[in-house]
């Protein structure tokens, strides 16, 4: 399961365990103080004695709700897990040492020697705290239950695409990693940039959530094949999904039902919308292609976001056992919710734009056109949309700040010629006026 390259042979066996009574947790802050010691001095040299915030990429707060969330499963039989040096790691320690793998992206020996401990003790605990968060995942990862959620999502979307009743936008990414030749299923797993990955296909609203995953499909597979495969095509096709009101898109009569946005390498669907092609589009599919990559960079956003928190999703993984690639994913794209759900103040104080996901080009679908994706995508060829785009367009408001500024200095400069001109014709009687009141003045003294 580690990410980087660790022969299982030279593995030593986890410390031996023993049975014992519950332990009793200490406060967060008396617990970070003493858990901070464990930091070898290499690491203390290069962070500085790192405060909590800055190490795991949250507060306090949600490491508590995090740990009280995992905490049945963590301490389930009471199973004792021990340092180097004989100390009995309490809950704290060991969701601290899961989480610190998942972000850090390091590999559990690198992360043993950090902390003191065996790195099979590592790789034992990250394990628990997967399975403990998949045991969570229908508390985390939901399509939303409620018309006022639903009407919430809608309503964010349209603000940042214009794009009226839309309910997510899906796309992928890959996990890279790296596989013996000697591996017959080596092949399957080779992506068409020439790498090793696995895929995850997800959901996104536009707060960056993720409301559905689909993770452990081979590189090599179209992200076409994996929709069609997957549950969100089956619950959309039957109307369990995306089933809510029709809204009118327009004052002239237009109505479309909800949707979701995908790109050029999904289906064009009656409940998909995805961009036009070609060279030579209209004034009209040219704002609409533009209105759905505006909405699609939601998507591609909580893709960065997602591995820039758990780096351990953007290294290259070395030989890894797949399924337990597949829980990782999962369980990092729970986390990734939890930390929006509880509207984390040190998550609203990172800055992801100069991150960049992996560039893959879509493979274009080669589904035939379908004729009720296409009368849904022509019905925003009704009469007010290119307006509502525009002013729901970023770059329109600029535009017309400088147009209105252009025409206000303009106005300005017109103003001052006319003030030149004036002075031009009528200073010369102001001078005679001037001289003759000076002479008056002088003639009262």
């Amino acid at each position: 399961m580690a990410p980087l390259r660790r022969s299982i042979s030279k593995r030593k066996q986890s410390t031996a365990t023993v049975v014992t009574p519950p332990l009793t947790e200490p406060q967060p802050a008396d617990w970070w103080h003493h858990f901070s010691q464990r930091f070898n001095e290499e690491l203390k040299d290069s962070t500085d004695s790192q405060t909590f915030e800055s190490m795991f990429k949250m507060s306090m707060k949600t490491f508590c709700y995090i740990t009280s969330a995992v905490q049945e499963q963590m301490v389930a039989n009471d199973t004792q897990f021990l340092d180097l040096n004989g100390n009995q790691l309490n809950l704290y320690d060991m969701v601290a040492i899961a989480l610190w793998l998942l972000s850090s992206g390091e590999s559990f020996s690198t992360v043993g020697t950090s902390l003191n401990l065996n790195q099979a003790t590592v790789a034992e605990l990250t394990k628990r705290f997967v399975e403990a968060l998949l045991l969570k995942t229908d508390s985390y990862i939901y399509w939303p239950s409620t018309k006022s959620e639903m009407r919430d999502i809608i309503s964010k979307f349209e603000k940042i695409g214009g794009l009226p009743n839309c309910c997510g936008v899906i796309d992928s990414t890959h996990i890279l990693m790296t596989l013996p030749v000697v591996d017959r299923s080596a092949n399957v797993w080779c992506d068409r940039q020439g790498n090793h990955s696995m895929t995850l296909q997800a959901i996104v609203d536009p707060y960056l959530r993720f409301r559905d995953i689909n993770a452990g499909h081979p590189g090599s597979l179209t992200d076409e094949f994996i929709y069609n495969n997957s549950l969100v095509f089956k619950r959309c096709e039957d109307g369990v999904w995306l089933n809510g009101k029709q809204r009118p898109l327009s004052d002239g009569g237009c109505y479309i039902n909800e949707y979701i946005v995908g790109d050029s390498s999904l289906p064009l669907q009656k409940w998909m919308l995805t961009p036009y092609r070609g060279d030579d589009l209209s004034d009209f599919e040219v704002i609409f292609n533009d209105s759905l990559f505006d909405t699609q960079m939601v998507a591609k956003n909580a893709f960065v976001k997602l591995k820039e928190n758990w780096k351990i999703l953007k290294v290259v993984w070395w030989r890894p056992d797949k399924r337990s690639l597949t829980k990782v994913i999962n369980a990092c794209c729970i986390l990734h919710n939890i930390l929006i759900d509880m509207e984390d103040e040190v998550q609203e104080k990172l800055v992801f734009d100069d991150c960049n996901d992996l560039d893959y080009c879509p493979v274009f679908s080669n589904a035939d056109q379908d004729l009720d994706g296409s009368v849904l995508r022509e019905k925003f060829e009704c009469r007010n949309f290119d307006v509502k785009k525009l002013l729901n367009d970023k770059k329109f408001w600029f535009a017309s700040f400088l147009i209105a500024w252009a025409a206000a200095l303009q106005g300005h400069m017109m103003w001052l010629q006319r003030q030149d001109s004036f002075k031009q014709k009528f200073g010369t009687l102001e001078e005679d006026q001037n001289t003759d009141n000076q002479h008056d003045s002088t003639h009262d003294l």
